[in-house]
């Protein structure tokens, strides 16, 4: 087992603490939002005035350890999420859908900190995956369309998605954890927790994970992280501290197209490593590099960018924070929460056609393209919550500063090695900016109950600000632009309106505006074009969503569902294309490339869920989902309109379909679930798509109880797609149209991996 030193000299430091441990209070330290479990809220919003679902702790089972808190959401209703590894911590590969946005259109928080968009090369966050310690996950919080005033997100058009770390045990002890599997997958997992001394809490824990590729040439993979978190309770109120550490050096899988897996390349395509003189042959047979007698594609490959050697993505983070809940009398509260993040990245592609050491005896056709990021930002959260007469009120704010830097590079080789390393000292340099983005949110609230608090209508509005300058640095091949764009709305309103039919049924209605900050940095987005693409873009309007949804809960002894539907306009879309004739292009100032307003999205849609409970220790679970999600206007893009006016968005079934059977008895645990996920179409004009599919996953553990000086010893078994089931996972690379299937849009499923892990409490 991969038990580094630290964790150890933790664990003998904090056994120093346990006969203090042995005379504390027995409760869990009390928490604030951050510290809830879920488990005694409803999984279905009960009481909310909008859809809201929820994952608790329980609902993890079903999948390995170390399974990111992301893909544990695709078991709910009108949410899309993929990935071509098990674990869906894939940077590359793992997306989410809802409703019909993309996830680069959703809002992250973790216990209220801001996680970005989620974006892959993000420049203002990091995903869940490297945030927090996938067993630390206490559970999830998504709301659908509509999300709370107070969340700390620039990008949240289309929800929220809301994690919670778990708070520290109320007694001293530990879990470790062992987990062995497919793959040469070995993750080994160790936390201990002070318990309870006097009103002061705390764990240390981290995890080590090795696993290879699925796909040849099966090279390694490793992720280290570190999580920290303590709470002391004084009186009424409560203190906190987090600290997250990850180091991630992930091996990117090739994309493919529908072309490669109709000429019989197969799900299992990959890279050609470790064949390095069949990766040099393709490189000479693109343009730049081409030389006739060299050239050789062979094995279906038609095209230098059918494979390429390697890719790699190297992520570093350090997050910090610290937060407080202070008493301000009987009936009010203000919450405050500092947070650090710093971070720095580097994805690697072993580009063909990009010479290394031209001219000289060492000449070769490939060179290593680097995108190289950095993050470091740092922000604040405030909260004041009062109660007045049957005004529950709440006013807030949000300020961050972030300093972002993304540059591409070329670094020259002179023969194959594994690139699990950053690299230093560019040969080229293509193109490098900086970014000083400053975000300021607002927002107001009121919650009003009535007639014996069967009647709540809640009323707010937000008012956001991100603005982001860039920097474009001398001395590189590509002078990319300089400047500034805003994004700001004085008035967001949201409202909505909660009613208890009866004890066991409520309805409820809501309505909400957003916009999003204009993307920046390592995402691409308006600022990262040239000079002249940047002043021709001039007028872009953020964009922009307003949301209404309606619904029904009911909840009886055995059982619960919700049935929501909604309808929701997205405007101001933008595009990077070029709208002129390309006989125009250079000609005049407006003929460039650039950002575009290509008008608007309309998605309706309904989603229904259903919670069976027949008999102790029995759970089924089913949610269904419909949505049509249309562009509404035609664009014109080199000349000619394109025309997607009334064709289904990329990347959105409209429909999907889970269904997860758990049975709970003595020390058994059961799970098995599955999912439909339909028909997605990878180009505008929907002239492409992928085919609908389904898939299982299948859980099963033992705890054995208290033995051996251990409070608990566990067996878990998990499978991932049970039925080896091969299809479409992530979409990417979207396009007006694809006629002959070239397109390199698809990321393959991962096959069928089982996993086995041994875990004890003490």
């Amino acid at each position: 087992m991969h038990i580094r030193p630290l964790s150890l000299a933790v664990a003998l430091a904090l056994s120093a603490a346990h006969a203090h441990a042995q005379d504390a209070s027995t409760n869990t330290p009390d928490g604030s939002d951050s510290a809830r479990t879920l488990d005694a809220v409803s999984v279905i919003g009960a009481g909310e005035t909008r859809q809201v679902q929820r994952i608790t702790e329980v609902d993890k089972q079903v999948l390995p350890p170390g399974t990111s808190g992301q893909k544990i959401l695709d078991r709910l209703p009108g949410v899309s999420v993929q990935s071509n590894d098990p674990f869906g911590a894939n940077e590359e590969s793992q997306t989410i859908s809802l409703r019909g946005f993309d996830k680069s259109r959703l809002g992250y928080t973790l216990d209220g900190i801001p996680l970005g968009d989620n974006a892959y090369g993000n420049y203002n966050g990091l995903s869940i995956a490297r945030a927090l310690i996938a067993e630390n996950l206490a559970g999830v919080e998504l709301s659908e369309g509509i999300g709370s005033l107070g969340v700390a997100s620039t990008s949240n058009l289309g929800g929220t998605i809301q994690y919670f770390s778990q708070d520290p045990a109320s007694t001293f002890g530990g879990r470790i954890a062992q987990t062995v599997g497919s793959d040469s997958q070995n993750r080994s997992f160790l936390r201990v927790d002070t318990g309870d001394l006097n009103g002061f809490a705390a764990y240390v824990s981290g995890v080590h994970q090795e696993a290879d590729m699925w796909a040849a040439p099966h090279q390694n993979q490793t992720t280290r992280q570190f999580n920290a978190k303590a709470v002391w309770n004084v009186g009424e109120h409560r203190f906190g501290a987090f600290a997250a550490t990850s180091r991630v050096s992930q091996a990117n899988y090739a994309y493919l197209s529908k072309s490669m897996l109709a000429r019989g390349l197969g799900w299992d395509w990959n890279i050609y490593a470790p064949d390095w003189n069949r990766a040099v042959a393709a490189a000479y047979c693109a343009p730049a590099t081409y030389d006739a007698t060299r050239c050789a594609f062979s094995g279906g490959v038609n095209s230098i960018d059918d494979a390429y050697y390697q890719s790699r993505a190297l992520r570093d983070d350090n997050l910090y924070a610290l937060d407080a809940d202070i008493a301000l009398g009987q009936t009010s509260h203000l919450k405050l929460l500092g947070y650090h993040h710093e971070n720095r990245g580097q994805g690697h592609w072993w580009a063909p056609g990009q010479r290394s050491n031209p001219g000289t005896p060492q000449e070769l056709p490939i060179s290593i393209r680097s995108t190289n990021y950095s993050i470091n930002r740092q922000g604040l959260t405030a909260a004041l919550n009062w109660q007045w007469g049957i005004h529950e009120l709440q006013a807030g704010l949000w300020y961050e500063r972030n300093d972002h830097n993304v540059e591409r590079n070329f670094y020259w080789i002179d023969g194959p090695f594994l690139d699990d390393g950053y690299l230093n000292h560019p040969d080229r340099r293509l193109f490098d900016q900086d970014f000083d983005i400053r975000t300021r949110q607002f927002f107001v609230q009121d919650r009003m109950r009535f007639l014996d608090e069967r009647l709540t209508v809640d009323v707010g509005l937000k008012s956001p600000r991100t603005e982001m300058t860039a920097f474009a640095k001398p001395g590189t091949e590509t002078q990319y632009a300089s400047g500034t764009l805003i994004a700001k709305e004085n008035v967001l309103p949201q409202a909505g309106v909660g009613f208890k039919l009866s004890p066991g049924q409520e309805v409820f209605a809501s309505y909400a505006e957003n916009i999003a900050a204009f993307v920046g940095g390592g995402s691409g987005g308006p600022l990262q074009v040239s000079p002249a693409s940047f002043a021709a873009s001039a007028g872009l309007q953020p964009e922009k969503s307003r949301t209404f949804e309606a619904g029904w809960r009911v909840f009886g002894d055995t059982y619960q569902a919700s049935l929501a539907a909604y309808h929701v306009l997205f405007d101001n879309r933008l595009l990077s294309l070029n709208p002129c004739a390309s006989i125009e292009v250079g000609t005049r100032p407006e003929c460039v490339t650039r950002f575009i307003n290509v008008g608007s999205v309309k998605s309706n849609g309904a989603e229904l869920t259903f919670i069976l409970k027949p008999v102790q220790g029995l759970e089924w679970y089913n949610a269904l989902s419909w949505n049509r999600t249309t562009y509404e206007d035609d664009y014109v893009s080199g000349g000619e309109v394109v025309p997607v006016a009334g064709k289904i968005t990329v990347d959105t079934p409209q429909q999907m379909a889970s269904s997860e059977l758990s049975w709970r008895q003595g020390g058994w645990n059961v799970s098995l679930r599955g999912k439909y996920t339909g028909k997605r179409y990878y180009t505008y004009t929907n002239d492409q798509s992928v085919p609908g599919v389904t898939t299982f996953d299948f859980g099963t553990g033992y705890d054995f109880g208290a033995g051996l000086g251990l409070q608990n010893l566990r067996v878990a078994l998990n499978v991932t797609n049970l039925t080896d089931k091969r299809y479409a996972g992530q979409l990417s690379s979207f396009a007006p149209t694809d006629p002959a299937g070239t397109r390199y849009a698809i990321h393959a499923s991962a096959p069928r991996q089982v996993f086995l892990t041994l875990s004890a409490e003490f």
